[in-house]
């Protein structure tokens, strides 16, 4: 991988996520993906990851924007950093109550790339924050 086709690939998957394509975004990950997201346990594997861009797709609807894409020399790896505005459409498990409450708060992700697909996601986000705009 290159910093650039490394770049157009995690483009590709936020464009992705921001169109609600989430067979996209299972495209461009590797069949074996580590997916670690904020506060939770990892999941490992595509379908793992489809099961929970499902779940996500169920519980909220968000955007993402002002996205900054920051790329290790040789392609290896990335990082972004941008700003989630959503909307909780139904209640998560073991969170407040949904009531199509509006959120916006930043975030960042970081990658790993191997082959030409995503292998590893990890995600990060102030949860204390989420629940403070939804619950007040």
């Amino acid at each position: 991988m290159t910093v650039d086709t490394t770049r157009a690939l995690i483009e590709t998957y936020f464009a992705a996520f921001n169109a609600g394509d989430t067979d996209k975004m299972a495209s461009l990950v590797t069949e074996d993906l580590a997916h670690d997201v904020n506060q939770g346990e990892r999941r490992e594997g595509r379908e793992a990851f489809r099961a929970f861009n499902a779940h996500m797709t169920r519980c909220y609807r968000e955007e993402l924007s002002q996205m900054v894409i920051f790329v290790a020399e040789g392609g290896a790896r990335a990082a972004a950093e941008f700003i989630v505005s959503g909307t909780y459409l139904v209640t998560d498990e073991g969170l407040p109550e949904a009531k199509g409450q509006t959120y916006r708060l930043p975030a960042g992700s970081f990658f790993e790339i191997r082959d030409g697909q995503i292998a590893r996601i990890t995600t990060y986000y102030n949860l204390t924050d989420w629940s403070a705009q939804v619950v007040g």
